[in-house]
Formats: structure tokens, sequence, C-alpha cells
């Protein structure tokens, strides 16, 4: 295995991962990709160039690499290389990514859904060979990455290169324990609510800190709060950034009086945060997938958030987030100010030299819209303001 320093545990940032790319961690072919995609606490993953089309999701198991596996559920193969390729709503894929790892015993890994994959119902998962679980890889890891790939709601098509996922690395366990969190929060917040600092016996830990939805009402009891996906709509192409008509793929969503919105069963939202995120340059942070005591209902698929997210030196008051929502079985009724999911926080190796933002021309940083990357943006038609994440 690759010989690899780290001196304390945490996450790795920017430059501990360019340091783990020099040093073989992360390996590609160069011919297929010139550089490695590092992010301030992550690494885009790349699509190869085929697809295997399968009858049903699976995991390789101890005894098995994912090849081996494969045989057993393939029902097709298609071909990324002409032009993209299509895939059909409700079928696993599995894409052999670009990337491969060769990992010491002291570093592992796990990885996450991008938010603008998320945020169009699209839903990943990394396979590891020889592991029992989805999206983490085990210490040592030495060999080729796999994704799942399945869509919910959008027939979308996909091209050899494209980055639908990211990968954390880090060095034993760093979870920010809440009495840290309440320090950190105490120099410089990390939530806030219309611009101003959520006082801290305000604030609501429990291993992380819970966020709740934006559901406020305008003057005339009712206000666009989000999205709802229409189905059966048109093809979405992921290589098309900005390149899609919103109205063919989105309605909107307006509260109730009583600042209430009814979710349709199995229907899929964007819905926004009543708290500002910032997330200071010595800790990454990851949404909790599901909270059971929000009720029967799924309120994001897991995202990471990078370190600088809704932060910056002359004071930004945060970010709000933009969830994504499915209710399951019956309707389902969310209010204002109802808490739905947590953000739980790890530390930094050492704090992170890159940040998001404005500098590395990330995709979400202020912005207005819940809306993904692939759609132009719709002008204003509300007080609503959607900054969203990436």
């Amino acid at each position: 295995m690759t010989a690899f320093e780290v001196p304390r545990p945490g996450v790795l940032p920017a430059q501990w991962l360019d340091k783990a790319v020099g040093a073989g961690l992360v390996q590609w072919d160069r011919d297929r990709l010139a550089d490695a995609a590092v992010q301030p606490a992550s690494i885009d993953l790349h699509l190869g160039d085929v697809a295997y089309r399968l009858r049903c999701s699976f995991l390789p198991g101890s005894h098995h690499t994912v090849e081996q596996r494969l045989e057993d559920f393939v029902m097709g193969e298609v071909d990324l290389t002409r032009d993209g390729a299509v895939l059909e709503r409700n079928r696993p894929y599995l894409i052999p990514l670009i990337e491969s790892l060769d990992l010491p015993e002291t570093i592992r890994g796990k990885a996450n859904p991008k938010s603008s994959t998320g945020r169009i119902d699209v839903f990943t998962r990394l396979l590891t060979d020889h592991s029992h679980r989805f999206d983490a890889i085990a210490a040592g890891y030495r060999g080729r990455l796999y994704l799942e790939v399945i869509s919910s709601t959008f027939t979308v098509k996909v091209h050899p290169g494209l980055a639908l996922n990211q990968l954390r690395l880090m060095h034993g366990r760093a979870n920010v324990a809440d009495a840290e969190l309440l320090q950190a929060h105490e120099r410089h917040p990390i939530l806030f609510r219309n611009g101003l600092r959520v006082a801290t016996d305000h604030l609501h830990l429990d291993h992380g800190v819970f966020l709740s939805l934006d559901l406020g009402q305008g003057a005339d009891g009712r206000r666009l709060v989000g999205y709802r996906a229409k189905r059966n709509s048109r093809l979405l192409d992921l290589s098309l950034i900005g390149g899609h008509d919103p109205e063919d793929y989105w309605e909107p969503v307006v509260t109730e009086r009583g600042e209430q919105v009814i979710l349709e069963p199995e229907e899929f939202y964007l819905l926004l945060s009543s708290e500002g995120v910032s997330i200071p340059p010595e800790y990454a942070a990851e949404m909790a997938a599901y909270d059971p005591t929000s009720g029967e209902l799924r309120t994001h698929y897991a995202g990471f958030f990078d370190p600088g997210f809704g932060y910056d030196e002359f004071g930004l008051a945060g970010s709000q987030a933009a969830l994504e929502v499915r209710a399951h079985d019956v309707p389902f009724m969310v209010q204002n100010g109802q808490r739905v999911c947590r953000i739980t926080f790890e530390r930094l190796v050492e704090p992170a030299e890159m940040l998001y933002g404005e500098a590395i021309r990330s995709n979400y940083q202020g912005q207005q819209t819940t809306l993904s990357k692939y759609f132009c943006r719709p002008e204003p038609t509300s007080q609503l303001q959607f900054p969203i994440r990436d």
C-alpha cells in the first residue's frame, strides 16, 4: 500500500488532497482526464465509457469483486461514448468510474452525490470491491470504483467524464461533538436566521445541528417556496449547464394559508431551509439523509458542505440550504419552521486553504434559486431567495 503520513485525525482539505493525488492515492487515465478535480474538502469522480443496465441493485460482499458479481445482474450495456447515453427512469445502472484508489491503511473514504445530482432526483451510490456497504471506502482499499445511478423523476442523458458524485478522504475519527459545535458557533456563527446570528440557546443540537423549513407567507398569505418536479418531462442532458428551461421540468410550490404545504406522496420537491448555514475553514459538514423524527418523508439525499460554504471573512450571513424532499405512502403536511434534517460536522486535518465560493467559481454560493446548474436561472417572482450549495 502507498505510504502517506497525516499528522492528526480529520478530513483531508484541498491542500492535503493535492498531496494525496501526488502520492498516488488517487489514480486515473491522464489521457482521459488531465487533472484531478479537487474541491475544498473532496474530489469529484467521473463517469467512464460504459453503463451496465441492471435488473436490481446489489453489493458485492466480502468474497467478491464488483465485476465478479456484475455478470449475475447485467441486462445489457450502454455505450456512453456515442454522443452520450440515455438512462431510463427507475432503472439501476452501474458505471465504472475513471478514478481508482490505492489507499494506505490509515486513510479511508466516503462518497456522496454532488448537490447538482441530488437536486434532479438522481440517486447515486459508490461501490467498491469486497464491500457490504455503499459509499464507504475501507482504509487501505486498493482497486476500482463503480457508481450506481438511478434517476427517479427525469430521463437523463449522460456522457463520459461527467462528475455526479464526490469523494472525501479522512484519517481517523474527527466527529465534532455538540459542545465543540457550540464553541465554534460562538467564535463564528454556523447558523443565521433573517441575516442574524442564531442565539446559542436557540440552536437545536443532537450530534449535529437541525435545520427547519422556510415556508413563510407573503402579505397575501401565499408565497413561492420551492418547486415540484414534473413527470414525463423532456430529456435532461447533464452535459448542458444552464441549458434547460425550468418550466419544462418544474412547477412552483406555493404555501397555503397557515404557512404550510401538503406534499403529495412520491412526488419530488425542492424546498428551502429557514437558516443560513456557514461552514468555517476548519470544518467540513454533511447533511443527514433522513431523520425519522420528522415524519414519513425523506428530507435530503445525504450531501457534503465544503468549508467556506456560506462563509467569508467579510461576514456573509450564511447561505440557505436547498432540501430535496419526498413524502412516502400518504400526503404529508409540513409547516413553516418544522425541523426536518440535521447537519453533522467533522474537523479538517488543518484549516482549508481553498474555500467554497466565488474564488473557485462554485456553482451555488449566493445563488437565488433552488434549481440545479443544469437549468437556466428563472427571474425572481417573489420575495423568496434561494441560495443553494454544491
